[in-house]
């Protein structure tokens, strides 16, 4: 049975000023290459419900405006974006597809959407993810060296920059970290502020993507089509392209430098008993000052079955559910799951509680690691709490814990109206 070649896709993403100009550039130069089609979904109107969609091949552009029922980003990429990867991916005249990302559009998404969003009605093709279609061969990232850092660590929200609609929860910050830390190759653009912020900067990516290839210009009118490909052709055979990984995945990729440099460093933090869940909630303080990205897997002492998975990025962070832990499993669940979490979990197995443990990572630029690792061991529970833990654990059940419905930081006070909420983002609970 002979099996049909899939499209690649190529993802751009950049976030605002001269990183969305770059990925407008970067698509017209690879555009230029026979049988590229570049697709790009202008989204400043999406509130309205409309879109406007321009694809280009072999020099003609062909623009729609596009009227969605439901103005979101979500049906965006239901309603047009995978159909047509799906008829593009169809035709024999097209040998890759180029998408220029919208600002309000992740990567991520994007690519997950494409392994795992069901695409119908299209006549002539069964119903399935577009991901059979195409692959996903590469996301390159554009950002600002002036301004990426500061996005990266801040605490705005997009609608607050105007760049999302007002019920957009999501933070600059998330945006920017996410973009990069999803890409296999990035494009620096433009000179950085001073030859030790350029050198911060690139200490920050090297310990944030350490295996994506990095094009450093000053002129965003340099970087021709045969860069591009070269930059393209540097990627690791091993790189990411699209994948997802699940929050029992390694949480350090590649090889980082575990040094630290022009004040960036990447803390390691692991433990093998809980954190106590409202010394917990004070100390992750710590990790919005000097901090561009924490994330790992958590262990409760209040939720016992549950591995909680904690990310942040710049000012904000989320707390939420990553499934259980393998000891508060079956035994035909515990088969069924991934074999390498499996064989790292039998490698630190402990008699009382299996699997359970603590693990982060910090990226910080402006922190001091001792004080990030003090406020982290604080919030661990003691040594009487922890006999608690394991012999009485319906009294532990009963402690505060502000996590117990997932979580998100900036707190809201329920006492203070919606404007009075939104002004304390950002700020200690």
């Amino acid at each position: 049975m002979a099996v049909l070649e899939r499209t690649p896709v190529v993802l751009i993403a950049g976030f605002a000023g001269r990183a969305t100009e770059g990925v407008d550039h970067l698509a017209a130069e690879l555009g230029e290459s026979p049988g590229t089609v570049v697709v790009r979904h202008e989204l400043s109107a999406l509130r309205e419900g409309i879109v406007r969609r321009a694809v280009r091949q072999d020099g003609q552009v062909r623009t729609e405006v596009l009227e969605l029922a439901h103005g979101c980003v979500s049906c965006t990429l239901r309603a047009d974006l995978l159909p047509l990867l799906c008829r593009l991916a169809a035709r024999d005249s097209v040998r890759r597809i180029v998408l220029a990302l919208d600002p309000a559009f992740e990567a991520e998404a994007v690519c997950q959407a494409i392994a795992d969003v069901v695409v119908a009605g299209i006549v002539g093709r069964v119903d399935g993810p577009a991901g059979r279609d195409v692959r996903v061969e590469a996301v390159l990232t554009c950002l600002d060296t002036q301004t990426w850092l500061a996005d990266a660590t801040g605490e705005e929200t997009l609608a607050e920059r105007g760049l999302a609609a007002a019920d957009d929860e999501r933070t600059v910050a998330q945006v920017a970290v996410g973009q990069v830390d999803f890409a296999d190759a990035l494009v620096a653009l433009g000179p950085a502020v001073d030859a030790m912020a350029q050198a911060r900067l690139a200490e920050v990516l090297t310990r944030l993507v350490p295996d994506a290839p990095t094009c450093w210009s000053a002129d965003l009118a340099t970087v021709r089509a045969a860069e591009i490909e070269t930059l393209l052709g540097r990627i690791p055979a091993g790189s990411r392209r699209g994948r997802i990984f699940d929050a029992h995945a390694p949480l350090l990729r590649g090889l980082p430098p575990l040094h630290t440099e022009h004040g960036v460093t990447l803390v390691e933090f692991a433990a093998r008993r809980p954190f106590h869940p409202e010394r917990l909630h004070e100390a992750l303080d710590v990790l919005f000052d000097g901090v561009v990205t924490a994330r790992g897997r958590m262990w409760l002492a209040t939720q016992p079955e549950e591995v909680v998975w904690l990310e942040s990025a710049g000012g904000g962070l989320r707390v939420g559910g990553a499934g259980r832990w393998l000891a508060a499993l079956p035994a035909e669940e515990v088969a069924q799951a991934d074999p390498a979490r499996r064989a790292l979990a039998a490698l630190r197995w402990d008699e009382t509680f299996g699997d359970r443990d603590i693990s982060l990572v910090i990226l910080a630029h402006d922190a001091d690691p001792a004080d990030i690792r003090h406020a982290l061991h604080w919030a661990l529970v003691e040594d009487d709490e922890l006999r608690l833990v394991e012999r009485a654990p319906e009294r532990v059940a009963q402690w505060t814990d502000p996590f117990g419905t997932w979580h998100e930081d900036p707190c809201a006070d329920p006492e203070l109206d919606p404007a009075q909420a939104e002004s304390q983002r950002g700020e200690s609970k």
